[in-house]
């Protein structure tokens, strides 16, 4: 069974996919581990990746592919995967249609854009042991300290307000087509806003065995 997760930064889908790959113990490959490890392993396309981020570049979409390509050729991938980050808009999905790479199901988590900036915002972590909390949802025993080491808990900068919503405007921009695109392949499965990632799973348990 091979499955993307698709939705907006911050609907939950790391969460999912590691929680779905457990279920189904397939691998959940996650763009930035994929492209790390190629780098650290100096395969052919992470060394050429490793060019263009040396001189501080841009990485070529298809080069990206190339990585995945060889990820998805390792024999942990056999019975299916699960894709978290890739493709990210609609030229790599189309490479992907063109080298045969296909889905039996898009899961699209559809969360609403203010609880996404209310998630993220929220998020917390210590800059000692980086456990992760959030202000609502998980907060520490007291305020802005760890409570497993007693480090000094902080916002990530990338979930500051202003780039939060610029994040969505990214995804709505480049992502958020490739609903349409998937839709029209009928692999799409819409999963709903839900409460708790326990919620979520659930949902995404009943589509899936339908």
């Amino acid at each position: 069974m091979n499955i993307m997760m698709l939705g907006a930064p911050g609907a939950g889908k790391g969460t999912q996919a590691e929680m779905l790959s457990k279920q189904f113990s397939i691998p959940c490959i996650s763009t930035g581990v994929m492209l790390r490890k190629a780098v650290a392993d100096q395969t052919p396309a992470g060394l050429e990746m490793k060019k263009y981020m040396d001189n501080g570049l841009l990485v070529p979409d298809q080069v990206v592919l190339n990585i995945l390509e060889e990820r998805l050729q390792q024999r942990d991938c056999k019975d299916g995967y699960i894709l978290d980050g890739v493709p990210r808009n609609i030229a790599q999905a189309e490479a992907l249609d063109h080298d045969g790479i296909t889905f039996d199901h898009v899961l699209y988590l559809n969360t609403p854009d203010e609880l996404i900036v209310s998630r993220m915002i929220g998020r917390r972590s210590c800059v000692k042991c980086g456990t992760p909390f959030h202000v609502q949802n998980f907060p520490p025993h007291v305020a802005g300290i760890c409570d497993l080491c007693g480090g000094k808990l902080i916002r990530r900068s990338d979930d500051e307000p202003e780039k939060v919503l610029r994040r969505l405007q990214v995804y709505r921009a480049e992502t958020e087509p490739l609903v349409e695109h998937y839709t029209a392949k009928g692999v799409i499965r819409v999963i709903p806003y839900a409460h708790t990632p326990g919620d979520v799973l659930a949902s995404i348990l009943r589509v899936l065995r339908r």
